[in-house]
């Protein structure tokens, strides 16, 4: 339970998921992240260390950029899952199975 009560205190942040939900898509950099999400960029480098330090993302170097990625199957799943009952939140849609 410990194990997956720290998953959901690093999915508690708006920027946090916003940066893992747009990981879901596939790997990018800080730059691409930084104008995805809006957010500064030495905040989303803040949350991505906070991220790969929770073992949440990988990074990998590729020259002078750092690459990150979210391999897990399972938090991906999460993430989306969290992200669609968000939306049917919002817009009122039905909710579903």
């Amino acid at each position: 339970m410990s194990a997956a009560a720290e998953v959901f205190a690093l999915l508690s942040d708006p920027t946090r998921l916003h940066l893992l939900w747009l990981l879901t898509h596939g790997e990018a950099d800080v730059s691409a992240l930084t104008e995805a999400c809006g957010a500064a960029r030495p905040a989303v480098s803040q949350h991505l260390a906070k991220l790969r330090l929770g073992g949440l993302v990988q990074s990998r170097k590729d020259g002078r950029r750092v690459v990150y990625a979210m391999p897990d199957g399972h938090l991906k799943r999460l993430v989306v899952e969290a992200i669609s009952r968000a939306d049917h939140v919002v817009s009122g849609e039905p909710w579903h199975d």
